[in-house]
């Protein structure tokens, strides 16, 4: 019976994240770019300078909401900064070639539209019911589109989605990555990575917020720092590998070793799929988070583009750039998954792979702490406040099974939950794009 069910999910999933979501993702960005008047080239160093430049003022700012600005994106990041950016691009390097970077950077570019709309809209629409915000794709999709029945799949897809993606997906790289580095049981993984993320999310948004302010900084830093060093070592490297990822975006390659990625279609599929993974762009899943930002709509959008372009455009890339200059794309004994380790164990004689181990963790650890919230706020949309603290447990509960390496089926489920979650919401910012434009318009001083 499971095998059955497993086969028709993997059909399911084939058709969720094939061509035409892919096309509906990138459509959508495009079109949201053309809307806003390419508002993340245009304004871009505006945005750096109101966003990152100055965090610190912005904690400060009197708006609805439990957390600061930094916070909210913090948190955002942590869910979107995870393994995605290691063992992700290995995996679209190894399947779909060095051109499969360079699509993950479109992906990116129009993405960061996209991610501006749907915070926007989250801030637009949040509700502050007994001293609690609430915001998201659940909230837009009723009372900017007056359906809720459709906000009621996003909000049941999302819970369900977090206890595989957001969940067993992250423990069970913790337990397999410390097991094999250090022989260390999957029990005591498991047991361990309950207790810690338990502490956290027990306390509620605002101590993962607190959590995530000073988690998500220090860990992007500590894997740019190692990457860094590595590309300064092989800069020599550098140019070529640059040259390689443009002009194998634009024509088929010849197979290399072990490296499927012999087309182009291959390159743009693996590219885009994992660039969507990477930043979630189009899931609308950040906007949960980003509501509870003190903050304005458009203030806390341009929060979104720089998550985006922090994510994809640096963090991704310092993985693809460390694989290719390091020459590890293409040889037949290294997993697909394990390309961006064996790099930086490569790049960093003794120092690479513990530190590829460390940000693994890391990653996963904070990926785990966000995505508990985006299932219990999207639940408590379902089933009322009520259901916030079973849903935790239920979150702890399933963080031990997956550490220890059981149901794998749910697993294949979340990940195509994951990928239908991106329908209704992209439906919403598609159909809300007038509201975003005129909110950023008169945000901009350019009413019209």
């Amino acid at each position: 019976m499971l095998t059955r069910i497993d086969e028709i999910n993997s059909a399911v999933n084939a058709v969720v994240w094939g061509p035409p979501l892919m096309v509906l993702l990138i459509g959508t960005g495009l079109y949201l770019s053309v809307r806003l008047g390419f508002l993340q080239f245009t304004h871009f160093v505006f945005i750096w300078r109101t966003t990152f430049g100055r965090f610190l003022v912005s904690r400060t700012q009197q708006q609805d909401g439990e957390l600061s600005s930094f916070q909210a994106v913090s948190s955002a990041m942590a869910a979107t900064v995870g393994v995605g950016n290691i063992a992700g691009v290995s995996t679209a390097l190894a399947l779909g070639g060095p051109g499969a970077l360079f699509w993950m950077w479109m992906t990116a570019v129009v993405g960061m539209a996209t991610k501006f709309s749907e915070v926007v809209l989250g801030l637009h629409y949040r509700r502050t019911t007994n001293g609690r915000v609430a915001g998201g794709p659940m909230y837009y999709i009723t009372d900017g589109l007056g359906q809720g029945w459709l906000a009621g799949v996003y909000a049941f897809l999302t819970g369900v989605a977090a206890l595989g993606i957001g969940n067993m997906v992250q423990a069970n790289t913790i337990a397999t990555s410390v097991g094999q580095s250090f022989a260390v049981s999957p029990t005591l993984t498991g047991i361990v990575v309950v207790v810690g993320v338990a502490i956290v999310i027990l306390g509620g948004v605002k101590r993962i917020g607190q959590t995530a302010e000073y988690l998500v900084p220090s860990m992007a830093v500590l894997y740019l720092l190692g990457g860094s060093v590595i590309l300064l070592l092989h800069a020599s490297a550098l140019p070529g590998a640059v040259l390689t990822i443009i002009s194998h975006a634009v024509q088929p390659a010849a197979p290399l070793g072990a490296w499927a990625g012999a087309s182009l279609g291959a390159a743009i599929r693996y590219g885009v799929a994992r660039g969507i993974f990477s930043n979630e762009a189009g899931l609308g899943s950040a906007s949960i988070v980003h509501a509870q930002a003190r903050n304005t709509p458009v203030g806390q959008g341009f929060w979104g583009i720089w998550e985006v372009s922090v994510d994809t455009l640096i963090v991704a890339s310092m993985t693809g750039l460390v694989i290719l200059v390091t020459g590890v794309l293409g040889e037949p004994d290294i997993p697909a998954s394990g390309l961006a380790a064996a790099a930086f164990a490569r790049g960093l004689p003794g120092v690479g792979g513990p530190l590829v181990l460390a940000c693994l963790v890391l990653f996963a650890y904070s990926t785990m702490l966000t995505w508990s919230f985006y299932g219990e706020t999207a639940w408590a949309y379902l089933f009322g406040g009520w259901v916030v603290l079973p849903y935790r447990l239920v979150f702890l509960g399933f963080l031990y099974v997956g550490a220890i390496g059981g149901l794998q089926l749910v697993w294949s489920l979340a990940d195509t939950l994951n990928g239908l979650m991106a329908v209704p919401n992209l439906i919403a910012v598609l159909f809300l794009a007038p509201l975003v434009v005129r909110e950023t318009r008169r945000a901009l001083g350019r009413d019209s």
